[in-house]
């Protein structure tokens, strides 16, 4: 695999936006796409050049990392007549940091197999702050040798890289992650209501608790108030997965819907499909 000296980011959102602007920091050239002006806007004043298309952005990049949130969308930005796929030359990288459900992740890499093109899993992880601050977590999968390859143009925005085996692994640890992750903000909410019923003041009871065995990550940040738009989109692969793998994961679906009742307690939505 030849170095990469060129990245191309599909969706300037609250992911792609600041990974653009940490990969111009570290001297790669870098080009962009997306369907919003005023992302497109953000782009630009991180010093991307801005493409017309995948296609066009294709054509300009060793390496093109996906960051769009929907499967939908991914299928369009990798398959669509404006795609990468249309612009890809030989030796060209597909970097998938959307979450999908790992059986669509192995899909997708069969399908650029056909078209001799590696397809890298690296689901992000840590959420927007840690895009900002350039210390994102990537949960990364597939041909070895084009990830080493590409290891440093991460490097430029993720401060842990975890390369976890063929594509597919990564989705898979995003997957618990993500689980883990929302069944913990189910039991803070649970436990933090529970006090309060029995008049403890939760913010003062959430300080005690980070110094004790129910200490998490979820509660030190108070993740919940990050609005949580993908946590349906989560639980739904998590139980997915576990019906293709025939597994009975009980406590899942009632993380799932205990997820849901919190969002729903405090007025929040569920992410617009485009076009729907």
């Amino acid at each position: 695999m030849k170095a990469i000296g060129s990245v191309g980011i599909v969706g300037l959102g609250k992911m792609g936006c600041p990974i653009a602007g940490h990969l111009v920091a570290k001297g790669f050239e870098v080009v962009a796409c997306d369907p919003r002006a005023e992302a497109r806007e953000a782009g630009a004043a991180r010093g991307a050049r801005i493409a017309a298309s995948a296609r066009e952005l294709a054509r300009a990049c060793d390496l093109a990392i996906v960051v769009v949130g929907f499967d939908s969308e991914v299928e369009e930005a990798i398959f669509g007549t404006e795609g990468l796929l249309a612009g890809a030359a030989p030796g060209f990288v597909v970097a998938l940091g959307s979450t999908v459900s790992p059986s669509y992740s192995r899909q997708l890499a069969a399908r650029l197999a056909e078209r001799k093109l590696p397809l890298l899993d690296i689901p992000l992880a840590r959420g927007e702050a840690a895009a900002v601050e350039g210390r994102l977590l990537i949960y990364g999968a597939g041909e070895e040798a084009a990830f080493e390859a590409c290891r440093p143009a991460f490097q430029a925005f993720a401060s842990d890289i975890f390369h976890l085996g063929p594509a597919g692994a990564g989705q898979v640890a995003k997957m618990v992650n993500n689980l883990i992750l929302w069944a913990c903000i189910s039991a803070n909410d649970e436990g933090l209501r529970l006090g309060e019923a029995l008049g403890v003041d939760a913010s003062r009871l959430r300080q005690a608790l980070h110094h004790g065995s129910a200490q998490n990550w979820a509660m030190d940040t108070a993740a919940e108030r990050s609005g949580m738009p993908w946590a349906e989109k989560d639980m739904r692969i998590v139980l997915e997965e576990a019906d293709l793998a025939r597994l009975s994961l009980p406590l899942c679906g009632t993380v799932k819907e205990a997820i849901k009742g919190l969002k729903i307690r405090m007025g929040l939505g569920m992410p617009k499909v485009p076009g729907a």
